[in-house]
């Protein structure tokens, strides 16, 4: 015994929080910058460890590759200075006008909930400090949490009513057993106010179906919530196929979407002027192959996804040399959620298989497995198709070289032999 204690080299902060929920969002806020990678190492530093250490170390890596860091991307920097700049802007009117919403788009897998969630994270630290973690809106005799930014899970089958509920869930709010619409979106209302929020993000919109009897008051509903003093954050699988815009016209000179005020505002009591609700609109897409600078871009993110993992054999150019980057992106068709998928189902492997380097025989062998696809709806497009992957190249034929005019020379050294 030398003394020496033997614990985790790292520490994992428990199951992952469930965001729709006041408490689970703020958890996560709290600790999503806290797991620290394993350290770089190669063999024979590793082979210099003892039996115990080599076992921690592996499930260090494991960890690290299952908690990849999130990377940005042209795309995501493209929807975080708009997304940004709207909630800043908004947060900080005092003026009893409608704020703009913002519609991030896309397919599934590509980013767009951690995206959006991890610039409205950045938001509420700038805001509780500015505000010196005080509800700088809190009434007389107000004891409710300051909440600047609320993460809502559409339900997948999602209602106007049942959405509601959803966000009153999240404030842990209490629900009568029979509080009709506009009753419900009262208490949104009251909830949002008395937590300070400033941010309502809505996820999976697209599962709020369009062609059901109700689905006035599901735009009632969307246009109803801009007017509660908060930017509304609409994230979905094409939005602009989903019948969401249908009564919207799109304005060329500032490039937002347009939808008309509610028929209902009586009704909801909640709409103070009789304007349009204003939508910024962006995509988050995909990589694309296509153009230079597209694969320029593409290697640069492999680069950064190699430079998370640690594996033992990682040579500088694993993920971006020769013929790499052009056989991940045909296994994910430049998905982000694919290729974080791939590569760590690949890297628990190399190391289990003591290959310790990821190439493309051993990729071959890996199927991408969207094992959490049961907690999304893929009738609302959530599960993207997996690409197939890429037929194995066949060996070139060797040229029959029996009729060959070898020259003198090459005649010579055949009689030779």
């Amino acid at each position: 015994m030398t003394g020496e204690k033997e614990t985790l080299p790292f520490v994992l902060t428990g199951p992952a929080p469930a965001r729709d929920t006041a408490a689970g969002w703020q958890h996560w806020c709290r600790t999503r910058k806290l797991f620290v990678p394993a350290p770089v190492m190669d063999r024979a530093a590793f082979a210099l460890l003892s039996r115990r250490k080599k076992m921690l170390h592996n499930l260090h890596r494991t960890a690290t590759h299952a908690n990849l860091q999130l990377l940005d991307t042209p795309m995501s920097r493209a929807v975080e200075k708009l997304l940004s700049g709207r909630i800043e802007t908004n947060a900080l009117k005092i003026k009893p006008t409608t704020r703009a919403g913002v519609m991030v788009s896309g397919g599934g897998y590509q980013g767009k909930t951690e995206c959006v969630c991890e610039i409205a994270a950045a938001f509420q630290e700038r805001w509780l400090a500015l505000n010196d973690y005080l509800n700088p809106d809190a009434r007389p005799g107000s004891r409710d949490l300051h909440i600047p930014v609320a993460y809502v899970q559409t339900p997948v089958t999602a209602k106007p009513k049942s959405t509601c509920k959803a966000i009153l869930n999240f404030f842990d709010a209490p629900l009568g057993p029979r509080m009709d619409l506009p009753e419900l979106m009262r208490q949104v209302a009251v909830s949002l106010q008395d937590h300070g929020t400033k941010v309502l993000i809505l996820d999976d919109i697209t599962r709020l179906r369009m062609h059901r009897a109700d689905d006035q008051d599901t735009l009632d509903l969307i246009r109803a919530f801009m007017s509660m003093n908060v930017t509304l954050v609409l994230v979905g699988v094409d939005i602009p196929g989903s019948g969401l815009l249908r009564e919207g016209r799109h304005d060329p000179a500032t490039g937002q979407w347009r939808l008309p005020p509610s028929r209902h505002a009586k009704a909801h009591g909640l709409e103070a002027t009789q304007t349009e609700r204003r939508f910024d609109l962006i995509e988050l897409d995909r990589f694309h192959y296509d153009t230079a600078p597209q694969i320029t871009a593409w290697v640069q993110h492999l680069h950064g996804v190699q430079s998370g993992l640690r594996l033992l054999d990682a040579g500088p150019g694993m993920l971006t040399g020769g013929t790499m980057p052009e056989y991940l992106y045909h296994r994910t068709n430049g998905v982000v959620g694919l290729l974080e998928r791939l590569i760590e189902d690949g890297c628990r492997e190399a190391i289990d298989s003591g290959r310790e380097r990821l190439d493309e025989e051993l990729l071959e062998g890996i199927a991408i497995d969207l094992r959490d696809s049961d907690r999304r709806d893929a009738g609302a497009g959530e599960v993207p198709d997996v690409p197939d992957k890429p037929a194995p190249r066949k060996p070139r034929r060797g040229r029959n070289t029996v009729f060959d005019d070898r020259g003198p020379l090459g005649t010579a050294q055949e009689g030779a032999r």
